[in-house]
């Protein structure tokens, strides 16, 4: 049976899938860092966000890349912008916006805004 807009609407996930998964007020601190596409080429196709939440699966789970579940981008996408990400220094800098967006509150302290 072919998905409809009906079905599509009755089977929608509104929460997170895995428990890994970015909460909406991680993914406003750490959006603003992700890469703008490039204005020649193909139009990009790949949330980033979802590149984000797969990385953290792998992370969480110590899976490896050819097990990656497959409502994440494919592997090889995922994989390329880790790497592409770890070289840039990129995920360095989400980790620690992610760790000051929960550590700092919790011990009553002010979470500086980057400008």
């Amino acid at each position: 049976m072919a998905w409809t807009e009906i079905t599509r609407a009755h089977y929608e996930r509104r929460c997170a899938r895995y428990a890994s998964d970015l909460t909406d007020a991680e993914w406003a601190l750490i959006a603003p860092m992700m890469p703008s596409a490039n204005r020649i080429g193909r139009p990009r196709k790949t949330d980033l966000r979802e590149v984000v939440n797969a990385l953290l699966y792998l992370a969480s789970s110590g899976g490896a890349w050819r097990l990656l579940p497959k409502d994440f981008p494919p592997f090889s996408t995922v994989q390329k912008y880790f790497y592409r990400w770890r070289e840039e220094g990129l995920l360095r800098t989400i980790s620690n916006s992610l760790v000051m967006g929960r550590a700092r509150p919790r011990v009553g302290k002010r979470v500086p805004r980057r400008g």
